[in-house]
């Protein structure tokens, strides 16, 4: 429940300062969260970014201004962060599909509520895990800055650079490194979701490092801390499986433990083949947890 609690808190928090510049950070420490795990959590239970619920509910506000005050719309408009008439008109058009001089007209608008966060309790559904503690290791890896999580974007740019990395050789360097006997068992997807800056992270491709000397330069040798990790067995057709279970570690497994808390750690994808397209895939997605 406390969960639930803290991101409605944070929703509260957005709304309580919505005509001000908002600060991710504050934001997600409204949650007791960091700023990557809040963003990636609040984009997946609520289904926007919490860049778009800003926005969209500052354009719902402004057109009830609009609507109900004679306060000049220049005005309105740098109330909700728009810094002129023509930004202003432009997202407020394409949003509502009116001017703002034709809302004061009388228009219909669009409007978009307040988010308000319940627990729904569902069918028992029954979620695999496991729990492994790893002691520090390094990884050999390709990497890229990938946009923030929370949005669409994130997804496109990792199934992209998956993509690139096939095409350009990049996986036949990486698949060099492959260890004889591997901890994990597959090809690691890595986020390194503590070095999130800006609005951006890095996202690696590879292996556990068995020590081979003349690493190419293309590639990084990262050490990654001791952890404790949940592991998640997730089954079917990527990148769709892979979405709908983290779904579910975030709206199921995490609000609902009473013993294991995210730990804004490294998550890991592990992938033992290529065959990413088969229904009966199966992969597991590793994520740092502390215990409560």
């Amino acid at each position: 429940m406390n969960w639930i609690s803290s991101l409605q808190k944070a929703i509260d928090y957005v709304e309580e300062h919505i005509t001000e510049k908002i600060d991710y950070e504050k934001v997600a420490k409204e949650a007791c969260s960091s700023a990557f795990h809040f963003q990636r959590i609040f984009g997946i239970m609520c289904g926007i970014t919490l860049g778009d619920y800003i926005r969209m509910r500052r354009l719902t506000l402004a057109a009830q201004e609009i609507m109900n005050t004679d306060k000049k719309i220049i005005d309105i408009a740098l109330d909700y962060g728009y810094d002129s008439p023509e930004s202003f008109t432009r997202a407020f058009s394409k949003f509502h599909g009116v001017t703002p001089t034709e809302v004061r007209s009388g228009a219909t608008i669009t409007a978009f509520s307040r988010l308000s966060v319940k627990l729904i309790l569902s069918g028992g559904n029954l979620m695999n895990y496991r729990i492994e503690k790893k002691d520090a290791f390094k990884v050999v890896c390709k990497r890229k800055q990938v946009e923030k999580p929370g949005s669409d974007v994130a997804a496109t740019d990792i199934r992209e650079f998956w993509a690139e990395c096939g095409q350009n050789g990049s996986m036949a360097k990486i698949m060099k490194y492959m260890p004889k006997n591997s901890a994990f068992g597959g090809l690691l997807g890595i986020c390194f979701t503590s070095s999130l800056a800006d609005n951006h992270f890095p996202y690696g491709i590879g292996f556990e490092y068995e020590g081979q000397e003349n690493v190419d330069s293309e590639l990084d040798i990262i050490e990654i801390p001791a952890h404790t990790f949940a592991v998640f067995t997730c089954k079917g057709k990527m990148p769709e499986a892979f979405v709908e279970t983290y779904k579910k570690i975030c709206s199921e497994f995490f609000p609902q433990s009473d013993k294991y808390e995210y730990a804004h750690g490294v998550e890991l994808e592990v992938y033992p083949s290529d065959r990413v397209n088969d229904p009966d895939y199966t992969c597991e997605i590793w994520i740092a947890v502390n215990e409560k």
